[in-house]
């Protein structure tokens, strides 16, 4: 008993030993950080201190040392952010809540004027007549020439009930128009509609994920089931993200209690945590669909990507953006905060849908996308193959078309705008959303419109045949082919005056949505967006084929593998037995 105490007396000593070697070691790992944050502080202050005596011209300070802030962020990720007191309201506005007192108008500057650009329904803008397209003389007497779109917006925001005169010019009215308006509390919804379709399929459309906006799925929900829908589609299409518990609480809605949603893995293992389902679901039979494209991202990511390793919905559209990072904010001192990137999250398979690698940046600085080798393959509760890396990508793809050049120059040159704002100001009625099109008639009129306007554009087949003979030039081959480049030429200038009777059915399609817009605001828009949408058309296909949408979600035949990279695996499924830990 002795020996064998000795024994354990010697181990143990070692042990203590070994431990008291380690803490010295750490310490001294900790001591070094410590200097190396103090040195590198006490540099950042010296060099802003000796600029800021000796710079040449006044320097504004504040400024300086924010954009010092900000190229540190930055060579982290996009989302990582110092946010100062004069930015914290748009934070909220912009992360938290989208409530504030204002007249429920968007204004933006163009060639020095502030233009309404959007009207929200019910708010007093929208009932006083204000229109899109006025032109913002003056706000409460302050004239607005070479007022920043910052300026203009803290002139509109302000306590609920305060008066705001706006001096507003209308084309084709020869005086400004005065509006006497007072502020309300503005709450842009996160579910701007719900209803039911024609095909009996009841729709939700999700535009974030701020303050409320579980209650606000949560009670669409509930008023589409008194409808005995066929299925449901969510729309999380342009759905950037928010609030990560929220997303929990959506998915919550149609899978049981108690379902693991989402991890939250990072270096500070106190910040790590598994999401579960809290509550008994509202709906669990229905056929559901997500539709989901390129502008989906992080808690969009996170409800599509949940319902997709859990079995319960079909993903539709196109594969999403893929932000897999969840940020938190600290308070700063001087009423500013910084967020930071804190974790990364993993939906139910184990994936991260992170698709940009920022911490291994090339040598430039640029970023790249995670390497289809470095993918590993995952499997949903039924034993579907994901992967990870790459987004969310949808159970059946849908090709998102590119709009042709000559609606792309109508649109960015505001010309579709403004004919929009002449037609309202011209016509005190338009047919519902549901029911209206485009006549022949006006699609002409609009043309008429477009006379003398600019319009002009260039194509990437101009270009390269610019190129083209920039190096014959160069290479003195001009002349050999100078019969031919002007043919080509010519006959790319009656192709580009054709365009207009090509595109016409594109045209008419974005011309209708913004007349539509200018009469039923948001919800008009939407509706009227379902005649065209291609998207929602396969969804609806999908709800209705029950053997295809049983196939899909079991993994039969082509359904079994979703979205797997075109190069050739790095990792087995995560759990073999060589997997590299």
């Amino acid at each position: 008993m002795r020996k064998h105490s000795v024994g354990f007396s010697r181990r143990k000593k070692t042990v203590i030993g070994c431990g008291l070697f380690l803490l010295a070691i750490t310490g001294w790992g900790f001591q070094e950080d410590l200097f190396q944050v103090a040195k590198n502080l006490d540099i950042f202050a010296t060099v802003y201190k000796e600029v800021n005596i000796n710079y040449v011209d006044e320097i504004n300070s504040t400024k300086l040392i924010k954009r010092g802030l900000d190229a540190m962020m930055e060579s982290l990720d996009p989302y990582t952010e110092f946010v100062p007191e004069s930015e914290i309201e748009d934070y909220k506005l912009h992360y938290i809540s989208t409530q504030y007192g204002g007249i429920g108008a968007g204004v933006y500057n163009r060639n020095k004027k502030v233009i309404i650009s959007q009207l929200f329904e019910g708010y007093p803008a929208q009932k006083a007549d204000v229109r899109v397209g006025d032109e913002v003389l003056k706000i409460n007497d302050v004239d607005l020439n070479g007022k920043t779109s910052d300026e203009v917006s803290a002139l509109l925001k302000g306590a609920k009930g305060g008066v705001v005169k706006l001096l507003v010019k209308r084309e084709n009215v020869a005086q400004p128009i005065v509006k006497n308006l007072l502020r309300e509390e503005i709450k842009q919804p996160n579910v701007p509609y719900h209803g039911m379709l024609k095909s009996g399929i009841g729709y939700i459309k999700l535009d974030k994920f701020l303050e409320n906006s579980a209650q606000e799925v949560q009670d669409a929900l509930l008023d589409l089931k008194k409808n005995n829908p066929k299925g449901i589609v969510l729309d999380l299409r342009y759905n950037g993200g928010g609030i990560l518990q929220e997303a929990v609480k959506i998915v919550n809605f149609f899978v049981p209690k108690g379902v693991e949603v989402v991890a939250q893995k990072g270096k500070v293992k106190e910040k790590n945590n598994i999401y579960y389902t809290q509550n008994a679901p509202i709906e669990t039979e229905l056929p559901l669909v997500v539709l989901v494209n390129g502008r989906s991202a992080s808690a969009s990511e996170i409800v599509a990507g949940a319902l997709q390793d859990l079995d319960r919905a079909v993903i539709v559209g196109q594969r999403s953006y893929g932000k897999g990072l969840v940020q938190q904010t600290f308070s700063m001192p001087y009423n500013s905060l910084v967020k930071i990137t804190i974790s990364k999250y993993y939906v139910p398979s184990g994936r991260c849908i992170q698709a940009i690698d920022y911490t291994h940046r090339k040598e430039d600085g640029t970023v790249v996308k995670v390497a289809d080798s470095l993918i590993h393959e995952f499997k949903t509760k039924d034993g579907r193959s994901v992967y990870d890396g790459s987004g969310i990508y949808p159970d059946v793809a849908v090709k998102q078309e590119l709009p042709a050049n000559i609606t792309r120059a109508l649109v960015n040159k505001m010309l579709i705008f403004n004919y929009a704002n002449n037609y309202r100001n011209t016509h005190n009625q338009l047919s519902p959303p549901n029911d209206f099109s485009l006549s022949d008639a006006d699609y002409t009129d609009f043309v008429k419109y477009l006379s003398g306007k600019d319009y002009s554009y260039s194509t990437q087949t101009e270009r390269l045949l610019t190129d083209l003979k920039i190096i014959a030039d160069r290479e003195k081959q001009m002349g050999e082919i100078k019969n031919e480049y002007e043919a080509l030429k010519t006959k790319l200038a009656a192709s580009k005056k054709n365009d207009l009777v090509q595109h016409q059915a594109e045209i008419k399609k974005v011309l209708e949505s913004e007349l539509v817009t200018r009469y039923y605001y948001e919800k008009g828009r939407i509706e009227n967006s379902f005649k065209f949408d291609k998207e929602l058309e396969a969804a609806t296909q999908v709800i209705q084929n029950k053997p295809e949408l049983a196939s899909i979600l079991k993994g039969e035949g082509n359904h079994k593998v979703i979205g797997k990279p075109i190069a050739a695996l790095a990792a087995k499924t995560p759990g073999t037995d060589d997997e590299e830990h």
